[in-house]
């Protein structure tokens, strides 16, 4: 099993980016998905996740500005960044709870980052 994120880039304050995050290889089925992030010299913290059923929360500090979706079809998320300012500035990781066979227990993976970055 694989998340693969991608992305991320350079934008400039007020600007916007999409990040997707996918997932893939022997999955029977993907259960909640979040998206975290980490700053130079800070802790990672949660920036959004969503649930099957497509019912997603985003923190505080991205609220109104951030979308999280997703696709069940192709078993991707998506983070959809107004707004986006300075402070958003860290690697952005993807995570997911799912199962790789009927029965089986949840399994919690990790996609490998992509870096946002908000710069004038």
């Amino acid at each position: 099993v694989q998340l693969q994120a991608s992305g991320g880039g350079l934008v400039q304050p007020g600007g916007s980016l999409r990040l997707s995050c996918a997932a893939s290889g022997r999955i029977w089925s993907v259960n909640i998905m979040g998206w975290y992030r980490q700053a130079p010299g800070k802790q990672r913290e949660l920036v959004a996740d969503i649930n099957r059923e497509g019912f997603g929360a985003c923190a505080d500090a991205v609220k109104g500005r951030f979308t999280i979706t997703r696709d069940n079809v192709k078993n991707t998320m998506y983070l959809q960044m107004n707004s986006l300012k300075p402070d958003d500035t860290a690697v952005y990781y993807c995570n997911a709870d799912l199962r790789t066979a009927i029965g089986s227990g949840l399994t919690h993976y990790w996609g490998q980052g992509t870096e946002v970055t908000v710069s004038s």
